[in-house]
């Protein structure tokens, strides 16, 4: 079974949480263990590159889009393989987010960990669902290269 885990930092590299892709039939299984964060909702995306340059991690690319979409699971364009529910972070810094991202690989053709690899980010603010390109959610917080 493929699978691919991400270690999640922040700018000064301080550990975030973990990011988990584990290949489910035909669909990607996606779970986020946060931790470190802000209390509240926050967005979460695949991005399409696997690198995660400090400090504002702009070096992951845009959302895992290998379709063409709009963003977003409220957009009658969207959504952007890449696009995740917003993950809920408790008051002690924690939460977890579990997700299925169908007719997707995590390894292959046309898959998300492609040549140049894939990333997991952790924006500063939730996901509205719907704003093309990244559903203004605001600077990213954390990343993660899948491994």
């Amino acid at each position: 079974m493929a699978s691919a885990t991400a270690d999640l930092r922040d700018a000064s590299g301080r550990a975030m949480g973990t990011a988990t892709a584990t290949q489910a039939g035909d669909a990607i299984r996606i779970r986020v263990d946060g931790m470190n964060l802000p209390a509240g909702a926050h967005g979460a995306h695949v991005h399409m590159t696997g690198q995660c340059t400090a400090p504002g991690f702009e070096s992951a690319g845009g959302h895992w889009n290998p379709t063409g979409a709009d963003h977003g699971k409220d957009n009658p364009a969207g959504m952007h393989k890449g696009d995740l529910p917003n993950i809920l972070i408790g008051t002690n810094g924690g939460g977890t987010l579990e997700y299925s991202i169908p007719d997707a690989g995590v390894s292959g053709s046309g898959a998300m960990l492609d040549a140049d690899g894939a990333a997991m980010v952790i924006h500063a603010g939730p996901d509205d669902y719907r704003t093309d390109p990244s559903g203004n959610s605001g600077a990213r917080i954390a990343c993660g290269v899948f491994r």
